[in-house]
């Protein structure tokens, strides 16, 4: 049935009789505030008797009224029957999914209405986004209701950016699978889409490959980690570190994310911060010897050898059982922090180079990652990267996250590379929140919420062509100090929902004042999901 014959009569009716007006701010409980947002007369009262409407079979569907359904019942005590019905939406909630719409892939407009509520989308995507918008339009606590009043509101909301990210690492201090599956909620209830998961470095191997059973064996085991600040360092601690995902795990939690639209990308560090995997298989570096899990932070000469065929075996093989657990078309292939120092003096990487016309060890950093990078080609993925590739102007990868700060952006998008900005000094969120005598222990630097809110990410000095290039923006969550799934949360939030208002929002709507009014009852949907945050620069309502 045509939506418009069942949306008009309700919302010209009603909107003949009322007044309606351009809030000054998209309404006022709405994190990512809505790209366009009023505020109607009256309201609308949900009980138990509303019923719940979809207009197909479709399975996303269903998923996603599930998620409307099962959150009212969580938190205000009754249950809603899902329908497949059309033709009476009155007084009822109805999700209209309708690919002739004209709609972006993420976009959706919701109205709440006296009448009804109707939520239409021309994808699962768009839908699912308009139920989170739905859910911040009730009470953030949980309460016993009859009936659960919604505002009457209007909304056309759709994204700024389309890589919404957050970077995960798990190497430093493995995170159980019970958390990952947590933190995709909060990153939905956010809006954001993106998990680059940082799974293998330096300090430890967090991936079961099937063809190399000593990288979770020995990878993911690291039996000293350095006590304190590694400026300062206090002691050693002698306690084992380990833990990994087995495939299966993988499987479940790439399925959860996209359930809620979240693609994983990821990641493996190298040619560098590769330690963990030359402690499993020690002949794949430069000089055999054997190597330790890294036990401190920092960067480290070790790395993979690019002068032999075996490396590239190994990660070629490391990439084809990887491909098979993660359905997105990205894989990031790290290339970040390498000096190359060792192999001027590996006889393998000399041999190499010579034969190859290599003239230093920058271009065999751009040999290797190139081929890695054809390597993904044939697997049907696209390679991701950190800015320290651009270095190469030969290489065609897709898409660069550019960490080093505005000039690494500049450079990426001007060669019309699809970047994401991720510039440390805004979204590294292992940084301090305030004074750092009275927050943990952090990586050092101050980071507030206020900062990351006020970095505009597109640089002015691009053109409008050339901004075209910025597809996103990403926060990086490095673990170092970060030894639990609660400090993980206390250093992400709420800076990850001053990250998901830049990311998504309009740029002219921007308001930090209004932001933190808006964060006051955000942060009691944080408490009522148990969610951990720092209250680093306001009070929260708590009551």
């Amino acid at each position: 049935m045509n939506l418009f014959r069942i949306v008009f009569p309700i919302c010209f009716l009603y909107l003949l009789f009322s007044c309606k007006e351009p809030a000054p701010r998209p309404v006022l409980r709405i994190i990512p505030s809505p790209a366009e947002g009023y505020d109607l007369k009256g309201t609308f009262a949900i009980t138990a008797a509303t019923k719940v409407l979809i207009n197909s079979k479709d399975e996303k569907l269903r998923f996603i009224a599930g998620v409307l359904t099962s959150h009212i019942e969580k938190y205000f005590g009754f249950a809603n029957v899902i329908m497949q019905n059309e033709s009476e939406v009155k007084q009822s909630i109805f999700l209209n999914l309708d690919e002739n719409l004209k709609f972006g892939k993420e976009e959706y407009h919701l109205t709440v209405l006296p009448d009804g509520v109707v939520l239409e989308a021309a994808t699962p995507n768009g839908l699912y986004y308009g139920v989170q918008t739905l859910l911040q339009l009730m009470p953030a606590s949980p309460k016993q209701l009859t009936e659960l009043i919604l505002p009457a509101v209007e909304f056309k909301d759709y994204p700024r950016f389309a890589w919404r990210g957050v970077q995960l690492d798990v190497s430093r201090h493995f995170m159980p699978k019970s958390f990952i599956l947590k933190f995709l909620d909060e990153m939905a209830m956010h809006k954001l889409n993106t998990l680059q998961w940082h799974l293998a470095d330096d300090q430890g191997w967090r991936i079961e490959i099937k063809k190399y059973p000593r990288l979770t064996e020995v990878g993911s085991v690291r039996n000293k980690t350095i006590i304190g600040h590694i400026k300062n360092i206090a002691g050693i601690d002698t306690i084992s570190q380990s833990g990994y995902y087995s495939q299966n795990d993988i499987r479940e939690i790439v399925t959860y994310a996209a359930e809620r639209f979240i693609t994983i990308v990821p990641e493996i560090g190298m040619p560098g911060h590769s330690l963990a995997a030359l402690a499993s298989y020690p002949e794949l570096g430069c000089t055999g010897v054997p190597y330790e899990v890294a036990t401190r932070w920092g960067e480290f000469r070790d790395t993979f050898c690019p002068g032999k065929e075996e490396t590239y075996t190994f990660i070629n093989d490391v990439l084809n059982e990887m491909s098979a657990l993660f359905p997105g078309k990205y894989f990031h292939i790290g290339g970040a922090e390498c000096s190359g120092a060792v192999w001027e003096k590996c006889p393998e990487c000399k041999l190499k180079m010579k034969n190859d016309s290599m003239n230093s060890v920058q271009e065999l950093h751009h040999y290797f990652v190139g081929r890695v990078n054809k390597m993904l080609i044939p697997l049907g993925k696209e390679s991701v990267g950190w800015d320290e590739i651009i270095k190469d102007t030969l290489l065609k990868v897709k898409v660069v996250v550019a960490w080093h700060g505005e000039a690494a952006a500049i450079e990426s998008a001007k060669r019309n590379i699809q970047t994401v900005i991720s510039p440390a000094r805004y979204y590294n969120f292992d940084q301090f929140q305030t004074i750092p005598g009275k927050e943990p222990l952090a990586v050092g630097g101050l980071l507030t919420l206020e900062q990351v809110y006020n970095y505009e990410p597109v640089p002015a000095t691009l053109s409008s062509h050339e901004a075209k290039s910025i597809i996103g923006l990403q926060a990086n969550i490095w673990t170092p100090y970060m030894k639990t799934p609660e400090m993980v949360e206390y250093m992400t939030f709420p800076r990850a929902a001053a990250l998901a208002e830049i990311a998504w929002s309009p740029k002219a709507s921007r308001n930090y004042a209004w932001f933190k009014k808006r964060l006051l009852v955000h942060v009691k949907r944080y408490e009522a999901e148990g969610i951990t945050y720092s209250k680093a620069e306001f009070k929260a309502i708590t009551n």
